[in-house]
């Protein structure tokens, strides 16, 4: 008696990505009154800086719009809003965003679209661009939430962009074109490419190269661009980021028809940490998208006294400055912390400069190099070590065994845990592993071969390119 969209399995809840999330909730961690429970390192959230947005609010009573002091009454916010949104609010935030582009980039307020989260945005972006069946390309690997955004009720397709480890997973022309050839095969017609800028899950910002081989891509195809920039607000170190508006800015592209191509989509729950507030944003240049989606963001309205409130923050230069330099600092502190904890246990991590999380190659801990061993693997650390990661896979990596591990959201404290039980979950493979080659090395003879005690790391940079199934020899290492 369900529709088919009620009924189909096309939102993508069985991913391993959601699956984590539903185990946490099951056993979540707390220091007290579950210590043993799990630890939520699956959600990209940002608590660092909270207490900088508490001491405003704090320092700002009025800001709510419910006071006599207030300069809007309470009358004002809570009567009917029109789709278009606060003209306050949405000054602010274009400022804002510029304002994290180091004001290389100026935003139009009449070109920005108010939606309820990123994931309204992107939503709405495929209903004004792709009919059901079309296609758009994204780079892997990719936040797996794209899945269900992009994917299950508008009908639209996602192939992928494949790329590769062996270049830090950066985007090449020759992947971009065997994506297009892909679709082709599979009478896909392609519509555009999306990307995020900077990158969910691999915490990078693309480079200049990759912006510009982009643009030149959409104008070869005449296809439009979605750049997915909500992380902009949190490059924490260089290379800095760069909005793909200053790109079309540096090279006179904005006002034309490859400029109303380009879409940017924003939202405040990551650069301020507030997605609870539900704020997200479409950027274009197309008249006719800033119109069609407009009329469509009347299914997911922000709150007039959220656009109040906000606009009130934003408009606060001076703290909006200190907020955004802090975080960052307080975002590399932390990033720093995770990879060196993760460094001592023999594990890396591709370089990062943005973003609240890392993209960690525990490739060296897989019993066999295969997306079979990368699930045993995860399934080990939910369950076993009580950590709750995401399997690259869940991403569509295409290489078995890279990790997203988030750290933004929970305290030192419990960082400092989640790394003490995954160093000696580590410990205690490395002993099984070495018992196990020791056996092997021994066979018929009484002489036992060395132990390796920083083997994760041999196994892991000098033996990653074997062929699976290949036996593997240890070789002594330096600390």
């Amino acid at each position: 008696m369900l529709s088919t969209m009620a009924t189909c399995n096309s939102h993508g809840q069985d991913s391993s990505y959601f699956l984590g999330w539903e185990e946490y909730e099951k056993n979540p961690y707390h220091e007290l009154d579950n210590p043993n429970g799990i630890i939520q390192m699956g959600l990209a959230e940002n608590q660092l800086s909270f207490d900088l947005l508490e001491s405003w609010i704090e320092n700002n009573p009025n800001s709510s719009g419910f006071t006599a002091e207030s300069s809007c009454s309470f009358k004002e916010i809570a009567l009917f809003q029109d789709y278009h949104g606060l003209p306050a609010f949405k000054n602010a935030l274009v400022d804002f965003m510029s304002e994290i582009r180091e004001n290389k980039v100026v935003f139009n307020p009449k070109n920005l679209v108010l939606t309820a989260g990123a994931t309204s945005a992107n939503e709405t972006l495929m209903f004004c661009l792709a009919d059901p069946g079309d296609a758009f390309l994204l780079p892997t690997p990719y936040y797996p939430g794209f899945d269900r955004d992009l994917k299950w009720r508008t009908g639209a397709e996602i192939v992928p962009i494949h790329c590769s480890s062996s270049n830090g997973f950066r985007i090449t022309k020759s992947a971009l074109e065997d994506a297009y050839q892909e679709a082709q095969k599979k009478n896909l017609k392609v519509k555009g490419v999306l990307v995020t800028n900077p990158s969910n899950p691999l915490g990078t910002s693309l480079s200049l190269n990759e912006l510009n081989l982009l643009v030149n891509f959409i104008t070869s195809k005449n296809l439009h661009l979605i750049s997915d920039e909500i992380y902009s607000g949190t490059v924490f170190s260089s290379p800095g980021f760069i909005s793909i508006m200053e790109v079309l800015k540096n090279i006179d592209l904005v006002n034309t028809d490859v400029g109303k191509h380009v879409h940017v989509v924003y939202s405040l729950s990551k650069d301020l940490g507030l997605p609870g507030f539900r704020i997200g944003a479409i950027y274009s240049n197309d008249d006719a998208v800033v119109s069609a989606a407009t009329k469509m963001s009347s299914f997911g309205l922000i709150s007039s006294q959220t656009q109040y409130l906000l606009s009130q923050i934003l408009s606060d230069k001076k703290f909006t400055k200190h907020y955004l330099t802090e975080n960052r600092r307080r975002l590399k502190q932390r990033h720093e912390m995770l990879e060196k904890a993760l460094l001592k246990t023999g594990v890396r991590c591709l370089k990062g400069n943005a973003g609240l999380f890392s993209w960690v190659d525990m490739r060296c801990l897989l019993s066999e190099q295969t997306f079979e061993g990368e699930m045993e693997l995860w399934k080990k650390i939910v369950y076993e070590v009580g950590l709750n990661i995401s399997p690259g896979s869940s991403c569509h990596c295409d290489e078995p065994g890279w990790f997203r591990v988030c750290f933004a959201n929970m305290s030192k404290e419990t960082l400092t845990l989640a790394m003490q039980r995954l160093s000696s979950f580590v410990d205690s493979t490395v002993k099984k592993t070495n018992r196990r080659h020791n056996k092997l090395a021994v066979g018929g003879n009484s002489r036992k071969s060395k132990s390796l005690p920083k083997w994760v790391f041999s196994l892991s940079f000098t033996t990653r390119n074997r062929k699976v199934g290949e036996e593997r020899s240890l070789v002594e290492t330096d600390d």
